[in-house]
Protein backbone atom coordinates (compact mmCIF):
# COMPACT_ATOMS: atom_id res chain seq x y z
CA UNK A 1 0.00 0.00 0.00
CA UNK A 2 1.52 3.85 -0.60
CA UNK A 3 2.61 5.59 1.95
CA UNK A 4 1.25 9.24 1.52
CA UNK A 5 -0.03 10.82 4.08
CA UNK A 6 -1.29 14.02 5.28
CA UNK A 7 1.84 15.65 6.51
CA UNK A 8 3.80 14.36 3.44
CA UNK A 9 5.72 18.17 1.94
CA UNK A 10 3.94 19.26 -1.31
CA UNK A 11 7.30 18.19 -2.84
CA UNK A 12 6.67 14.77 -1.77
CA UNK A 13 3.26 14.23 -2.76
CA UNK A 14 3.56 16.10 -6.22
CA UNK A 15 6.62 13.52 -6.66
CA UNK A 16 4.42 10.53 -5.95
CA UNK A 17 1.36 11.68 -7.93
CA UNK A 18 3.87 11.62 -11.10
CA UNK A 19 5.28 8.24 -10.71
CA UNK A 20 4.31 4.96 -12.38
CA UNK A 21 3.34 4.01 -8.86
CA UNK A 22 -0.80 4.36 -9.40
CA UNK A 23 -1.48 6.20 -5.90
CA UNK A 24 -1.79 9.00 -4.98
CA UNK A 25 -4.22 8.99 -8.12
CA UNK A 26 -6.86 10.90 -9.56
CA UNK A 27 -9.10 10.43 -6.42
CA UNK A 28 -6.47 11.69 -3.92
CA UNK A 29 -5.43 14.32 -5.91
CA UNK A 30 -9.52 15.23 -5.92
CA UNK A 31 -9.27 15.06 -2.26
CA UNK A 32 -6.44 17.58 -2.06
CA UNK A 33 -7.96 19.91 -4.28
CA UNK A 34 -11.21 19.80 -1.90
CA UNK A 35 -9.35 20.86 1.03
CA UNK A 36 -7.55 23.57 -0.77
CA UNK A 37 -11.17 25.25 -1.49
CA UNK A 38 -12.14 24.55 1.98
CA UNK A 39 -9.48 26.28 2.76
CA UNK A 40 -9.49 29.47 1.09
CA UNK A 41 -13.08 29.77 2.04
CA UNK A 42 -12.00 29.85 5.61
CA UNK A 43 -9.36 32.55 4.79
CA UNK A 44 -11.94 34.71 3.23
CA UNK A 45 -13.74 33.92 6.33
CA UNK A 46 -11.35 34.71 8.85
CA UNK A 47 -10.65 37.54 7.29
CA UNK A 48 -14.24 39.05 7.38
CA UNK A 49 -13.76 39.92 10.84
CA UNK A 50 -14.16 43.11 12.84
CA UNK A 51 -16.55 46.16 13.51
CA UNK A 52 -17.15 46.28 9.87
CA UNK A 53 -18.59 42.85 9.90
CA UNK A 54 -20.65 42.93 13.17
CA UNK A 55 -23.91 42.25 11.31
CA UNK A 56 -22.38 39.25 9.86
CA UNK A 57 -20.68 37.18 12.03
CA UNK A 58 -23.38 34.14 12.47
CA UNK A 59 -22.86 33.58 8.89
CA UNK A 60 -19.12 33.74 9.00
CA UNK A 61 -18.63 31.71 12.36
CA UNK A 62 -21.15 29.33 10.65
CA UNK A 63 -19.17 28.71 7.49
CA UNK A 64 -15.91 28.54 9.67
CA UNK A 65 -17.68 25.75 11.99
CA UNK A 66 -18.79 24.19 8.57
CA UNK A 67 -14.72 24.26 7.28
CA UNK A 68 -13.00 22.22 9.74
CA UNK A 69 -14.91 18.91 9.92
CA UNK A 70 -15.03 19.17 6.06
CA UNK A 71 -11.05 19.65 5.36
CA UNK A 72 -10.55 16.63 8.11
CA UNK A 73 -13.00 15.07 6.06
CA UNK A 74 -11.14 15.51 2.58
CA UNK A 75 -7.81 13.95 4.55
CA UNK A 76 -9.69 11.01 5.90
CA UNK A 77 -11.02 10.56 1.99
CA UNK A 78 -7.45 10.78 0.22
CA UNK A 79 -6.62 7.87 2.59
CA UNK A 80 -9.50 5.60 2.08
CA UNK A 81 -9.00 6.15 -2.26
CA UNK A 82 -5.51 4.74 -1.48
CA UNK A 83 -7.50 1.70 0.49
CA UNK A 84 -10.42 1.41 -2.01
CA UNK A 85 -8.12 1.41 -5.18
CA UNK A 86 -5.24 -1.33 -3.45
CA UNK A 87 -8.22 -3.09 -2.05
CA UNK A 88 -9.65 -3.87 -5.73
CA UNK A 89 -6.36 -4.96 -6.74
CA UNK A 90 -5.66 -7.20 -4.37
CA UNK A 91 -9.22 -8.60 -4.94
CA UNK A 92 -8.18 -9.26 -9.08
CA UNK A 93 -4.96 -11.04 -7.35
CA UNK A 94 -7.12 -13.67 -5.61
CA UNK A 95 -7.02 -17.36 -6.87
CA UNK A 96 -9.75 -18.56 -9.18
CA UNK A 97 -8.99 -22.40 -9.70
CA UNK A 98 -12.10 -23.61 -8.37
CA UNK A 99 -15.80 -22.41 -8.76
CA UNK A 100 -15.08 -21.85 -4.80
CA UNK A 101 -12.37 -19.49 -5.53
CA UNK A 102 -14.05 -17.53 -8.79
CA UNK A 103 -17.13 -17.26 -6.46
CA UNK A 104 -15.00 -15.35 -3.67
CA UNK A 105 -13.01 -13.66 -6.16
CA UNK A 106 -16.02 -12.23 -8.41
CA UNK A 107 -17.75 -10.83 -3.99
CA UNK A 108 -14.49 -9.90 -3.58
CA UNK A 109 -14.29 -7.35 -6.64
CA UNK A 110 -17.89 -6.44 -6.14
CA UNK A 111 -17.10 -5.27 -2.78
CA UNK A 112 -13.78 -3.33 -3.92
CA UNK A 113 -15.53 -1.84 -6.57
CA UNK A 114 -18.31 -0.32 -4.29
CA UNK A 115 -15.90 0.97 -2.05
CA UNK A 116 -14.04 2.65 -4.79
CA UNK A 117 -17.64 4.45 -5.72
CA UNK A 118 -18.57 4.91 -2.75
CA UNK A 119 -15.38 7.12 -1.88
CA UNK A 120 -15.49 9.41 -4.46
CA UNK A 121 -19.20 10.38 -3.95
CA UNK A 122 -18.61 11.06 -0.31
CA UNK A 123 -15.79 13.60 -1.61
CA UNK A 124 -18.44 15.32 -4.44
CA UNK A 125 -20.95 15.80 -0.79
CA UNK A 126 -18.20 17.43 0.50
CA UNK A 127 -17.60 19.90 -1.91
CA UNK A 128 -21.88 20.34 -2.24
CA UNK A 129 -21.75 21.24 1.64
CA UNK A 130 -18.22 23.19 1.37
CA UNK A 131 -19.86 24.88 -1.64
CA UNK A 132 -23.07 25.67 -0.20
CA UNK A 133 -20.64 27.13 2.74
CA UNK A 134 -18.86 28.97 0.34
CA UNK A 135 -22.10 30.55 -1.50
CA UNK A 136 -23.36 31.93 1.81
CA UNK A 137 -20.94 34.04 2.22
CA UNK A 138 -20.14 35.41 -0.83
CA UNK A 139 -22.28 38.38 -0.51
CA UNK A 140 -21.06 39.85 2.89
CA UNK A 141 -16.81 38.44 2.35
CA UNK A 142 -14.58 41.10 2.85
CA UNK A 143 -14.40 42.34 -0.64
CA UNK A 144 -10.63 42.30 -0.38
CA UNK A 145 -10.59 38.15 -0.39
CA UNK A 146 -13.56 37.68 -2.17
CA UNK A 147 -11.39 36.84 -5.39
CA UNK A 148 -10.22 33.92 -2.89
CA UNK A 149 -13.29 32.95 -2.35
CA UNK A 150 -14.55 32.46 -6.06
CA UNK A 151 -10.93 30.72 -6.31
CA UNK A 152 -11.90 28.42 -3.46
CA UNK A 153 -15.76 27.91 -5.50
CA UNK A 154 -13.25 26.93 -8.33
CA UNK A 155 -11.21 23.95 -6.29
CA UNK A 156 -14.33 22.51 -5.14
CA UNK A 157 -15.82 22.30 -8.06
CA UNK A 158 -12.80 21.08 -9.99
CA UNK A 159 -12.68 18.44 -7.24
CA UNK A 160 -16.40 17.38 -7.63
CA UNK A 161 -15.66 16.89 -11.23
CA UNK A 162 -12.78 14.86 -10.83
CA UNK A 163 -14.12 12.49 -8.26
CA UNK A 164 -17.02 12.02 -10.66
CA UNK A 165 -14.58 10.80 -12.94
CA UNK A 166 -13.32 8.34 -10.51
CA UNK A 167 -17.30 7.35 -9.70
CA UNK A 168 -17.86 6.56 -13.67
CA UNK A 169 -14.63 4.26 -14.30
CA UNK A 170 -15.66 2.72 -11.52
CA UNK A 171 -19.15 2.38 -12.16
CA UNK A 172 -18.59 0.72 -15.70
CA UNK A 173 -17.46 -2.54 -13.90
CA UNK A 174 -19.90 -2.60 -11.72
CA UNK A 175 -22.53 -5.97 -12.33
CA UNK A 176 -24.82 -4.97 -9.69
CA UNK A 177 -27.09 -3.52 -12.17
CA UNK A 178 -29.77 -1.78 -9.25
CA UNK A 179 -26.77 -0.88 -7.47
CA UNK A 180 -25.50 1.25 -10.39
CA UNK A 181 -28.45 2.46 -11.02
CA UNK A 182 -28.92 4.37 -7.49
CA UNK A 183 -25.36 5.66 -7.54
CA UNK A 184 -25.84 7.09 -11.16
CA UNK A 185 -28.82 8.97 -9.61
CA UNK A 186 -26.54 9.90 -6.68
CA UNK A 187 -23.40 11.11 -8.69
CA UNK A 188 -25.96 13.08 -11.23
CA UNK A 189 -27.61 15.22 -8.96
CA UNK A 190 -24.63 15.87 -6.73
CA UNK A 191 -23.04 17.21 -9.86
CA UNK A 192 -25.95 18.89 -10.78
CA UNK A 193 -26.50 21.03 -7.64
CA UNK A 194 -22.49 21.11 -7.16
CA UNK A 195 -22.28 23.22 -10.51
CA UNK A 196 -25.29 25.15 -10.28
CA UNK A 197 -23.69 26.13 -6.11
CA UNK A 198 -20.23 27.18 -7.83
CA UNK A 199 -22.32 29.16 -10.59
CA UNK A 200 -24.14 31.49 -7.79
CA UNK A 201 -20.80 31.74 -5.92
CA UNK A 202 -18.98 33.30 -8.62
CA UNK A 203 -21.84 35.36 -10.31
CA UNK A 204 -21.71 37.11 -6.70
CA UNK A 205 -17.45 37.24 -6.47
CA UNK A 206 -17.90 38.86 -10.05
CA UNK A 207 -20.10 41.24 -8.48
CA UNK A 208 -18.08 42.65 -6.21
CA UNK A 209 -14.56 42.84 -8.40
Amino acid sequence: MTQVTWDDTIRRFLQRAASADPTPGGGSAAALAAALGTAMTAMAAHLTQGEKYAGVQPQIMAALTEMAPLTRECEALLAADIHAFDGYMNALKLPKASDAEQAARREAIHDATVAAIEVPLRLMEVCKAALQATHGIAACTNPHVISDLGIGALLLEAAAQSALLTVDINLAGLKDAEKKEAFAARRTALITEIVQLKERALAVVRECI
